[in-house]
């Protein structure tokens, strides 16, 4: 995964093994940064292996 890559919605559901609607809250609660592509959203690669980090970090504390 290249840090500069835009992961597609489907993409990262099943990168977190969550639903479309457990993906879409942590858009909204803007816990995983996206962008807006018209009307998709893609969320940079970086974002999401930053998110993951954030609840590792906070998993060992």
């Amino acid at each position: 995964m290249r840090d500069d890559e835009l992961l597609t919605v489907p993409e990262v559901m099943a990168r977190l093994k969550i639903s479309r609607s457990a993906l879409y809250d942590l858009l909204r609660t803007r816990h995983l940064a996206s962008l807006a592509i018209g009307r998709t959203r893609r969320i940079p690669a970086h974002a999401l292996a930053d998110y993951v980090q954030r609840h590792l970090e906070e998993a060992t504390r």
